[in-house]
């Protein structure tokens, strides 16, 4: 054999093994294309009913929030009644109430005054009181008990 013939045959068992090689990528290649069709089919086939129970809880959220929305509404609608129906209730007895309270405590300053006898009136010059002194047994207080 001379050395083109051995060349050849090299040649050939490389191209051989090269095909082959394509040959094992491409058969792989068609298992995983294969795969993922079916895999992409599952997930369709799954997601559609997914997909329309989805829509029908967004279709009932939104009925219960209109139904919110309508009782958020009539809240707001008493709250702004008793706002008004307290005011009107302030306005109506609390003027009067509050006169009634003045002259009830009027009345007791009077009768508590009728049996005591008057103060005379008190001047204040820079912080000390000039007129009526305190008893001094008031005016020690406490800080002479226990002391004697």
């Amino acid at each position: 054999m001379s050395g083109g013939e051995v060349a050849g045959i090299l040649v050939a068992v490389f191209w051989a093994i090269l095909v082959s090689f394509i040959a094992l990528v491409l058969v792989r290649l068609a298992q995983t294309l294969k795969a993922a069709t079916k895999l992409v089919a599952d997930v369709t086939e799954q997601a559609v009913p997914l997909l329309a129970d989805a829509s029908a809880t967004v279709r009932s959220a939104h009925t219960q929030l209109a139904r919110v929305d309508s009782i958020a509404a009539d809240v707001q609608e008493v709250t702004a009644n008793a706002s008004a129906l307290s005011s009107t209730v302030s306005s109506a007895f609390g003027g009067p109430l509050v006169k009634v309270a003045a002259f009830g405590y009027g009345v007791r300053r009077a009768i508590g005054r009728k049996g005591a006898p008057a103060e005379p009136e008190r001047t204040v010059v820079t912080g000390r009181s000039v007129g009526k002194k305190l008893p001094s047994a008031r005016r020690g207080g406490r800080r002479t008990r226990g002391k004697g």
